[in-house]
């Protein structure tokens, strides 16, 4: 772990109870509308993922959080309850353990165990849906408020546990159950009204975003069993989140009279879960696990088996060999039927540069451009990106990567200039700050760099950190009047969001 548990908690402990208690709670009155703000909310939330992404656990991969962001706002934009203005944010944490978790604030986290574990994208879906309901039925804020610092402490210890995990899943079960124990057993029944309440909203979104019905009640069944056999090992899922038979029984009920439907698996699903395989153990297993299936010809689609491979070989700093593998994967009968396909929307178009026949995913398009980085073709990846962006041009690794490869040639001003198109359409995208950051540091500009770097660390909800970026910015000189006055006033303003904070 990067820090001592106890040292963890206390940051967490105090941080949350300035935010939430700074000032006296409204009154509540009637208990449906027993919440906290929605700013106090997202502070919080923000305070424990600053933990969190701290963590080498947690999976900073642009693709796999685009993928969960995109399926989890594909079954947003179907909820009744969902509310125009609500935030979320999707994200993934390296751990085996089946678990994932809403955290105030609409952010929510998922294992790369669960993501493995659905044998299916209605199943994932599934357990998203539910996660959402929890988030638009205000449970979390709704605790928050009716147990105040008790509770405070159980979302610290959620927080730890799932940085403890990544070291011992035994610590982290150790301080779930300590910290929680006495909050946990006064609220269990409180708690299973909002399972079942979560089972049935997520189930009518997931109907409503056109899954498979039966995804949420087969994953959870699944985890039920598990939890039976392995007592002692039973999910991480079920200990955050109380499941019973009549739970199960309900969701079987509930999708007994729907029409039966065969939903394919997005490419993207299968993916993803080939990078996070790529992702498991150490390098050269995860290799050995890829060769493996290939020859014994043990997968679905041997795109999405080379393509695992390909991510696993340059893991392991085996370059050469990646860049034959993706040969390969040109030529596998999978990959010639996705290009061929016209009709499933989730494979895009089909893009050719210099007579080859390239990508029908932007995930293998990005992976194409790495490879040939990897072994020193700049010119060729360059060309890529370039042209898979003219398909996919909201495919937020292909932004970051051509970003990063454009400096690492040396192409600070043509850097500058993408980045600052891209911040127009995504003006809150933490990543391309940082990324203009240090395209300013490579172009010597001092000034522009601190005040790129602030405006991350503002995203990040860390304002003293930003403001002394845009302090710092104030001391380097060089700057005309517009960028000197534009910094100014940002400091003002961040000083004021401050003041707020801290009163």
């Amino acid at each position: 772990m990067r820090m001592g548990a106890r040292f963890i908690i206390t940051i967490l402990l105090l941080s949350l109870a300035k935010i939430v208690f700074a000032n006296e709670l409204p009154d509540l009155g009637d208990a449906s509308q027993a919440t906290i703000s929605p700013h106090e909310e997202r502070q919080i939330g923000l305070q424990i993922m600053s933990e969190i992404r701290a963590d080498s656990s947690y999976l900073d991969d642009a693709e796999i959080a685009g993928y969960l962001t995109d399926l989890g706002y594909r079954l947003i934009s179907r909820s009744n309850e969902a509310q125009p203005d609500q935030a979320f944010e999707f994200f993934a944490v390296r751990d085996p353990s089946i678990n994932a978790f809403a955290l105030p604030g609409g952010f929510m986290g998922f294992n790369s165990g669960l993501i493995l574990q659905a044998q299916s994208e209605s199943e994932l879906a599934g357990v998203m849906a539910h996660e959402i309901s929890h988030v638009t039925q205000k449970h979390l804020a709704r605790m928050i408020s009716d147990q105040k610092y008790s509770l405070l402490t159980s979302l610290a210890s959620i927080a730890l546990a799932v940085l403890a995990s990544r070291a011992s899943s035994q610590a982290g079960t150790a301080i779930m159950a300590t910290t929680q124990a006495a909050a946990m057993q006064s609220q269990l029944n409180f708690t299973r009204e909002n399972e079942r309440e979560a089972d049935r909203i997520g189930l009518a979104v997931l109907v409503r975003a056109g899954f498979n019905p039966n995804g949420m009640a087969i994953f959870f069944g699944r985890l039920q069993k598990a939890g039976r056999f392995h007592e002692n090992g039973a999910p991480s899922y079920l200990r955050t989140h109380p499941l019973t038979y009549e739970r199960i029984a309900d969701m079987e009920n509930r999708t007994q009279n729907l029409s039966y439907k065969q939903i394919p698996d997005s490419i993207e699903f299968q993916l993803v879960r080939a990078k996070l395989r790529a992702y498991e153990g150490k390098s050269r297993e995860a290799v050995k696990y890829f060769e493996s299936n290939l020859q014994k010809r043990r997968y679905s689609n041997e795109t999405v088996e080379r393509y695992g491979l390909i991510t696993a070989l340059l893991r392991e700093g085996n370059n050469e060999r990646a860049n034959k593998e993706l040969i390969m994967l040109y030529e596998s009968p999978h990959f010639d039927a996705m290009s061929k396909s016209k009709n499933n929307h989730h494979l895009g178009e089909v893009i050719r540069v210099e007579r080859k026949v390239l990508y029908s995913s932007a995930m293998i398009e990005t992976l194409a451009a790495r490879v040939k980085l990897s072994v020193g073709q700049y010119t060729e990846a360059l060309r890529i990106y370039k042209a898979a962006l003219r398909v996919y041009p909201q495919h937020r690794a292909l932004i970051y990567d051509y970003a990063v490869a454009l400096l690492y040639n040396g192409n600070q001003n043509e850097a500058l200039k993408f980045l600052s198109q891209q911040l127009v359409f995504a003006p809150n995208d933490t990543s391309l700050y940082i990324l203009q950051a240090q395209a300013y540091e490579a172009s010597g500009n001092n000034m522009l760099q601190h005040r790129a770097q602030a405006e991350a660390y503002f995203r990040q909800g860390d304002l003293p950190r930003a403001i002394d970026q845009l302090e710092t910015a104030l001391k380097n000189k060089g700057g005309n009047f517009y960028e000197i006055s534009g910094i100014e006033a940002r400091l003002k303003e961040l000083r004021h969001r401050l003041s707020l904070v801290e009163d």
